[in-house]
């Protein structure tokens, strides 16, 4: 049995080891999609804060969710850049339950924003005459910090039962701590673990159906009228992207790192285990950015205004 506590503990990462003679280009690629990934949301973020124009609900969640991108990456590329310069990939105990926490907070975050997005649009497009009376400024606040309240008590109950474990092994075979792969070394019986788990995982099916439903709804009342349908296209579209692609994503990981096992199968688990971290932190503000024309407008204007300012100086 080994001792969760001590300061020597270190847990080994096996995903990185079919990557070695490729090290140098694989770090190259991963540090520009992390630089590309930091600017384009912070960009974003930076243009809904300063323009009041965009300081209406829908935007409110979307900045929202380039934040929640930029954490997301932040708990991946350190480490795993860090990784591919090094020849040992361990980490601490310490260490990898913070990644699993900023991990697991950035999927909750995600999902629970993207539910509250999915809420919005309803209420905009179903219940049009409505919409400013129920989704007040104060409304927005609330489903904000909610959005990271019902997250970091999600993750901080995980973190809780994980911490409780006895360890009889410290290897990984992930790029990155995952939940699952640390309870996976338990000596003891996680039954507790596995029901919390279950429960999550129904919280979040649950979100999933509200989500779809809603669209259903919205999909339904676009189809009535040509200002709608323009509506759906430039605003709930792009939501929907992020939905599928995440989704989808999140569950193959989940079934590989439960069921899919053996070396041969490692290449794969690598490729499914960054997806979901590293393409929807890159493609959101992609998305949005394109799709959402008051969004592209503001920045080219800001950005237009800011250049002229540079020239003239």
């Amino acid at each position: 049995m080994l001792h969760n506590s001590s300061k020597e503990f270190m847990f080994v990462l096996h995903g990185l080891n079919d990557t070695r003679t490729n090290k140098h280009i694989y770090f190259a690629f991963g540090l520009v999609f992390y630089v590309v990934t930091l600017f384009v949301n912070l960009t974003l973020v930076i243009t809904i804060i300063l323009d009041k124009t965009l300081h209406e609900p829908m935007y409110l969640f979307i900045c929202n969710l380039f934040v929640n991108g930029i954490c997301g990456a932040s708990s991946f590329y350190p480490k795993i850049l860090a990784d591919l310069l090094s020849d040992t990939n361990v980490i601490s105990y310490a260490a990898c339950l913070a990644q699993i926490y900023m991990i697991y907070c950035y999927i909750f975050c995600e999902f629970t924003c993207l539910t509250v997005m999915a809420f919005d649009r309803y209420v905009a497009i179903c219940n049009p005459l409505e919409y400013h009376y129920i989704m007040t400024h104060q409304k927005v606040v609330n489903l904000l910090v909610f959005i990271w309240l019902f997250s970091v008590l999600e993750i901080s109950v995980a973190t809780a039962l994980t911490v409780q474990l006895p360890l009889c092994g410290n290897g990984i075979d992930k790029l990155y701590c995952f939940n699952w792969d640390v309870i996976k070394l338990s000596c003891i019986d996680v039954t507790v673990q596995h029901v919390y788990g279950y429960i999550v995982i129904f919280c979040h099916a649950f979100q999933a159906a509200f989500i779809i439903f809603s669209y259903y709804r919205i999909i339904r009342a676009s189809l009535k009228s040509k200002t709608e349908k323009v509506k759906f296209m430039q605003t709930c579209l792009p939501h929907l992207i992020t939905f599928i692609n995440f989704t989808i994503s999140l569950l193959i990981d989940v079934l590989c790192a439960r069921y899919g096992r053996g070396p041969e199968l490692q290449a794969m688990r690598n490729i499914l285990g960054m997806e979901f971290l590293v393409v929807p932190p890159l493609l959101n503000p992609i998305i949005y950015g394109l799709k959402m024309t008051l969004i592209r407008r503001q920045l080219v204007k800001m950005y237009s205004q800011k250049l002229k300012v540079v020239q003239h100086s």
